[in-house]
């Protein structure tokens, strides 16, 4: 893809270098980190990161969708926060180029993509009778959202978790013909095999098997991992993001329609939950043909667009100031799709209000930090974290000048505990901040989480903590998670947390 990186806006304290010099920098850094850290806490505002939240996920920004008019606007929406907080009389900021252009520390960074839409009224009908109704698309189904057009009427093949791979002694596709057939497959992997079992996998040998569509669904037994998560039985919006050739049509449906597909098959009673446990232990294939129909319709329209990240710069005053500490948080969204607005509050209004009060914060005190810090409004994370891998393969600070990298995810829901992953880094600093923040009894230590935008910062060996309000997050990829299921609290915890993380790392020795 092709990139371009573009001056943006600005954001300085009272103490910012402006054209290299402190403005009233307080020096004794380890006398004044404490002190202001105390006070600047005491200003964390839980209300402008609810109206920040309420207006991010509202209808004015339509889900922010990667690359559409939505996200083009939310990212102005940051841009002129950042703006707001600049304090050496520069003019409002937009997207477009301008003939007075900022002095050189602030960005936009833009990259094409192109995005695809579900339209309204997507139809997916299973036969389990002959008068049975369609499905209701959110509570039992939902297109894959980069899925193709659909329209098709094939019989349903159960196909255990859709893996073929012989070498390891397991082929879902070895006693069944799946040719112009919709398959049926489990999201995850037998607990004995040991190979990849990712969804692009499963698709690509699908489409190899010559099955015209599929179905995907979790299934009724959970891992501790998913447990731990609250994942359900309800499909979520989801991106197949692969890149392996040409696209099947593909739904996530409920695992109760799935259970039903699979209890109206031609073998008897078959219980998904026995069939399940059985593949995942001992990795012998169950697969067969259900003698069920789906028929599958709909229309998915592609366009072109511009992903947009949004970043803005304290630079920090002393001789360490070109080392950075980078804050990022995505703030794009799933959109309007099939006829319903994903509003994306708590993924990721939330952590974007987060990451914007903490630079409200840090832009009022009376000096600037030691390191710079970099604040960076990520889009494309849901689309496999195009923002992120934009930024590392043409980063505004070099990597090897990036201290860290403190990434802000589902920042508005949960147990009031905090969920903090930590790479690169002695786990003794996540603590310490905790510490600062009077929270330390509430946090949760781990190392590398998998999923983030994090994850292309340690691919690049630049350390990372993950920042994530722990507990279930029950409208994960729903159309219900709007900004009223907001929890104020834990949401002020996250921000109290961020903002003494980040102090400590750009002020320690």
């Amino acid at each position: 893809m092709r990139y371009s990186t573009i001056v943006l806006a600005s954001i300085c304290g009272a103490a910012s270098i402006i054209g290299g010099a402190p403005t009233g920098a307080i020096l004794d850094s380890t006398i004044y980190a404490g002190n202001w850290l105390e006070s600047g806490l005491e200003q964390v505002s839980v209300d402008r990161m609810l109206a920040d939240i309420k207006e991010l996920s509202g209808p004015t920004f339509g889900g922010r969708q990667t690359g559409t008019d939505d996200d083009h606007e939310s990212a102005t929406f940051i841009a002129d926060r950042f703006s707001d907080l600049r304090l050496h009389g520069l003019g409002a900021s937009s997207l477009e180029n301008r003939s007075n252009p900022l002095p050189e520390r602030e960005w936009k960074q833009t990259a094409p993509v192109v995005t695809q839409t579900i339209q309204r009224d997507p139809l997916l009908r299973i036969g389990l009778t002959s008068d049975h109704p369609p499905l209701q698309i959110g509570s039992d189904f939902l297109p894959i959202l980069d899925s193709p057009s659909a329209e098709i009427f094939a019989p349903i093949v159960f196909v255990g978790y859709g893996l073929s791979d012989p070498a390891q002694g397991l082929d879902d596709y070895a006693d069944v013909d799946v040719r112009n057939k919709v398959v049926l497959f489990l999201r995850g992997k037998p607990n004995t095999y040991k190979g990849n079992a990712a969804h692009g996998d499963k698709e690509r040998i699908a489409r190899e098997k010559g099955a015209v569509a599929y179905l995907t669904a979790t299934g009724p037994v959970l891992t501790p991992y998913e447990l731990r998560r609250g994942v359900t039985g309800v499909p979520t919006a989801f991106y197949a993001g692969t890149d392996q050739g040409p696209r099947l049509p593909g739904a996530w449906i409920s695992t109760d329609i799935a259970e039903a597909i699979v209890q109206s098959g031609t073998q008897g009673n078959q219980q998904l939950r026995d069939l399940q446990s059985e593949i995942s232990k001992s990795g012998t294939s169950r697969s067969f043909a259900t003698g069920v129909t789906a028929r599958l319709r709909w229309t998915t329209l592609s366009s072109p667009g511009t992903l947009y990240n949004v970043l803005s710069l304290i630079r920090g005053y002393s001789p360490a100031a070109q080392e950075t500490v980078i804050i990022g948080a995505h703030r794009d969204h799933f959109g309007r799709q099939g006829g319903l607005m994903f509003a994306g509050a708590d993924d990721n209004a939330s952590g974007t209000a987060v990451m914007l009060e903490v630079a409200r914060v840090l832009a009022s005190a009376p000096s600037a930090p030691k390191r710079s810090i970099l604040f960076v409004s990520f889009s494309g994370e849901e689309r496999g974290l195009l923002g992120s891998r934009l930024y590392v393969s043409q980063p505004i600070v070099p990597l090897t000048s990036t201290q860290s990298m403190i990434n802000i995810d589902h920042a508005g829901v949960g147990n009031g505990r905090l969920t903090v992953g930590v790479t690169g880094l002695d786990k003794d600093v996540a603590m310490e901040a905790g510490q600062a923040a009077g929270l330390s009894g509430q946090l949760d230590l781990f190392g590398f989480f998998p999923g983030g935008d994090h994850v292309p910062f340690k691919e690049a060996e630049v350390p990372t903590i993950t920042v994530v309000s722990g507990g279930v997050h029950p409208h994960f990829h729903q159309p219900t998670d709007t900004a009223d299921t907001i929890d104020p609290d834990v949401l002020k915890t996250v921000a109290r947390y961020v903002l003494a993380l980040t102090w400590k790392l750009a002020n320690e020795p």
